[in-house]
């Protein structure tokens, strides 16, 4: 375990896979204390106790994020366990599988909306007013390069990410001056389950999800006087096939 970011609380959505669980454990590995946040109990459970191994202390939060009760209670949870949160971490992700809008369901936009998106705000809300009081802290929204240019048959998705987008640049200029950092990351493809399958794009070239982690740190580590608001992070070479 290091010290960059000793004795700081980071609240990690969508931490027992992918992306969130990359971050989660290069988090662990930075000095903070972790709350774990997803739906599925035994991945968090594997997480905490890789953490553990790295020193950290992890409380494993199951919870559906789209209920804004189970939100108001993993965050009460974990300022009565842990203590503060310093960094929210809103990687939680949602998508259905890549089709036209016009044969898409109603019904998997909400889904996406909720967790994408609405998740990030309600979060968002809840843990500010001790960053507030601190005057430090840092809110991740991980969006995606689909918010900034989106494909075809991604139009409810990129909705959703591109929202995001906006909803991080509004929150930084309304908490800047009171030193409080709200970054989106947003990386292209990334080699983890949210990306299936497909003949389209050479799995080689992808991202990997420990990329994100190490940007997500870089970034909680910049000078308390600088912000990057908005990390595009994209594979060196282009894997998608001609």
């Amino acid at each position: 375990m290091s010290d960059e970011l000793s004795d700081q609380i980071a609240l990690v959505t969508g931490a027992g896979r992918g992306i969130g669980r990359a971050t989660a454990l290069r988090l662990a590995r930075a000095g903070c204390d972790l709350a774990l946040v997803s739906r599925t109990e035994s991945e968090l459970r594997e997480v905490a106790d890789e953490a553990g191994r790295n020193g950290a202390n992890a409380l494993v939060l199951p919870a559906d994020i789209t209920d804004d009760a189970q939100l108001e209670a993993l965050v009460q949870r974990t300022l009565v366990q842990l203590g503060s949160i310093s960094i929210l971490i809103n990687n939680a992700g949602y998508a259905p599988p890549r089709q036209t809008h016009g044969k898409a369901a109603v019904a998997a936009w909400d889904r996406m909306l909720a967790t994408c998106l609405r998740a990030p705000m309600v979060l968002s809300q809840l843990v500010l007013p001790d960053m507030l009081t601190h005057q430090s802290g840092a809110i991740i929204n991980v969006a995606s390069t689909a918010g900034r240019e989106a494909r075809a048959g991604e139009a409810s998705y990129a909705a959703a990410k591109a929202g995001l987008l906006a909803f991080s640049r509004a929150l930084f200029a309304e908490v800047r001056n009171s030193g409080v950092k709200v970054v989106a990351i947003c990386p292209g493809y990334v080699d983890t389950a949210f990306v299936p399958p497909n003949r389209r794009v050479d799995r080689t070239k992808f991202l990997r999800a420990d990329d994100v982690a190490e940007a997500i740190v870089n970034v909680l580590t910049t000078p308390p006087h600088a912000c990057p608001t908005e990390v595009v992070l994209e594979p060196q070479f282009n894997p998608e096939r001609t």
